[in-house]
Parts: structure tokens; C-alpha cells; sequence
């Protein structure tokens, strides 16, 4: 796209006296580390992280890395630049396996396709037949660079690989019609005003802790003018405090519940949007496994599972 990288940007526009050991000179091609760490850089969603680097003492003035998980994020600091969904499919996809073949191209299938009894990655093998036509298969790279004793064969050809996928990712979306019908009526319940609705009930909650708090005050001043004893008072207020602790909690379960069924919907409308922008699929790509495809796995007895990135499993 012609843009130029950090080395060329501070040379070129800038017009920074700066000079990189590592790169030639006119040479502003992007190296795999720059964009790697643009890749995983969560500042471009809003967030600040600190803390990644500290020196090792006040005697060894050494700088050491610090493990991710006692980084210090603060989300949300400024305007994000990525949508924070395109950014957490940049992460999934950076932990796929990605290696290139030998040609130099990058499998449809790379990172996604196991074996399902080891686990380990498909190997792609190529065959030719008695009627010298070549075809292509995969085999468990278990049995194939290691022994024979650690795990079986688990081949498959491609086309029969192919046709099964995309059948059921056809079949997938067929569903979605029916989902998305649910998932709506799913969204009309929870704005429906029954009268044992979650607003309901929380209103009927607090009307209830508004008149115990009452009570306690009342109790106070029965105890202040002696119309009861010091033991009764305390025991009382004992009671309706407890009484106060329950309907609070009643109304603070309703609260998450609301919003883990709101959660529910939203992530069930992602994944229905995700399966919907494929309706008219007639080949699998790169992109579509990626996009919709967690992982597949490759039976001994040629049986195919397909985990979809939103759903547990289809078979």
C-alpha cells in the first residue's frame, strides 16, 4: 500500500536524523516483528498498558520483562482506532499455527485441522493413483514424523475434506434462520412488562427494604422513649437488617441476570451475523475457515468434527 515503516516515517517524514543498524538504507519494507507487535498492541482500542519493563534492583540497574498477567491496563483512556471485535479476531488468529509450505503458500487448513486422537496438526501428503492422476490427502503428523506406535494414520483426502466442511457449514447457516427467530422473540421477552418481570419484582424488592428501613427507625425511637427493652430493640434490629441483606441480594441477582441474558442475545446475534454474511457460500476459503471455524478434527474411521468458533460442536 506504499506506507511506509516507522524507520522510513521518521526519515522520509519526519525528517528525523535516524538511522536503523538493521535495516538498509532506502529499504522500508515491513519486518514480521514490527507487525507483530502492532498485531497484539491493545492501544489501538482505547487501552493504556504499563509496567512491562522494570529494572531488576537499585543495584542491578538490569532491564528485565514483566510477565503479561502482572501488567497494569487501563481500558478505555482514549478513542480507539480498531474495533475492539476486529482486534480480538487479530489475537485469535495470531495463535493459530501458520507456517508455510515448502511452495511458499499458506494452507486453507493451516493451524485448524488435528488429528482427533493426538491432537497434533494434519500433515499434507501428496499421492498418485494407479491411473497416475495426483491427488492430495492429510495425514497425522504424529504417524507420519514419529512412529507408528504413537498414533494411526487418521487420513483423509482434501475433496472429501472439502465436501464434508462446507456441507456443514451450509447446514449451519440453514439454522440460522430458525435461531435468529428465536433469539428476536428472546430480545421481545426481555423487554415485555409482565408482572412478575425483573423490573417488577425489583421495584416490589425495594418498596419492601424502603418499609423495613422505616420500621428500624421506628424501633429506635420506641427504644429511646421505653416502650421496649434494650434486648428487644437489638434483636429486632437484627431481624429487619438481616430482612434488608436478603431483598438486596434478591435485587442484586435479578440485576446480573438481566444482564447475563442481555449478553446471551448479543453474543448469539454476533455469532448468527457471522454465519449470515456466508449465506450463498459454494467454495470454503482462507478466510471463511478462520472467520467461522474454531477447529476440525479427523477421525480414524474418516469421521469429521467441525468445532464452530461460536457454538460447541456439530458433527
Amino acid at each position: 500500500m506504499g506506507i511506509l515503516n516507522p524507520t522510513g516515517y521518521k526519515k522520509k517524514k519526519l525528517k528525523q536524523n535516524y538511522n536503523n543498524s538493521q535495516i538498509s538504507q532506502e529499504d522500508y519494507s515491513w519486518g514480521p516483528s514490527t507487525v507483530r507487535n502492532i498485531l497484539k498492541n491493545d492501544i489501538y482500542i482505547g487501552n493504556v498498558t504499563q509496567g512491562k519493563r522494570r529494572v531488576k534492583s537499585y543495584k542491578v540497574h538490569k532491564v528485565e520483562q514483566v510477565p503479561e498477567e502482572e501488567w497494569i491496563t487501563v481500558e478505555n483512556m482514549h478513542e480507539p482506532i480498531i474495533d475492539k471485535e476486529l482486534f480480538k479476531k487479530a489475537q485469535e488468529l495470531r495463535k493459530i499455527d501458520t507456517r508455510v509450505q515448502s511452495s511458499g503458500n499458506l494452507s486453507m487448513w493451516a493451524g485448524i485441522l488435528k488429528c482427533a486422537d493426538c491432537k497434533r496438526a494434519m500433515h499434507k501428503r501428496y499421492c498418485t493413483n494407479k491411473s497416475g492422476k495426483s491427488y492430495e490427502y492429510y495425514i497425522c503428523s504424529t504417524y507420519k514424523k514419529k512412529s507408528n506406535k504413537l498414533c494411526t494414520k487418521h487420513t483423509i483426502k482434501l475433496e472429501d475434506l472439502e465436501s464434508a466442511v462446507l456441507t456443514t457449514v451450509k447446514q449451519h447457516i440453514e439454522l440460522m434462520a430458525n435461531i435468529e427467530e428465536i433469539v428476536q422473540q428472546t430480545k421481545d421477552n426481555l423487554r415485555m412488562p409482565k408482572s412478575e418481570s425483573i423490573e417488577n419484582i425489583k421495584e416490589e424488592k425495594e418498596k419492601e427494604i424502603k418499609k423495613l428501613n422505616d420500621l428500624k427507625r421506628c424501633l429506635y425511637e420506641d427504644w429511646k422513649n421505653s416502650y421496649i427493652t434494650k434486648e428487644e430493640y437489638l434483636e429486632y434490629k437484627r431481624k429487619y437488617e438481616q430482612d434488608i441483606n436478603k431483598k438486596n441480594q434478591i435485587i442484586v441477582n435479578l440485576n446480573n441476570n438481566k444482564l447475563e441474558d442481555e449478553e446471551c442475545v448479543n453474543n448469539n446475534n454476533m455469532w448468527i451475523e457471522n454465519f449470515k454474511v456466508h449465506k450463498n457460500i459454494d467454495k470454503l476459503d482462507r478466510d471463511i475457515i478462520t472467520e467461522l471455524i474454531d477447529c476440525i478434527e479427523i477421525h480414524e474411521d474418516k469421521r469429521i468434527t467441525v468445532y464452530f468458533k461460536f457454538q460447541k460442536v456439530i458433527q
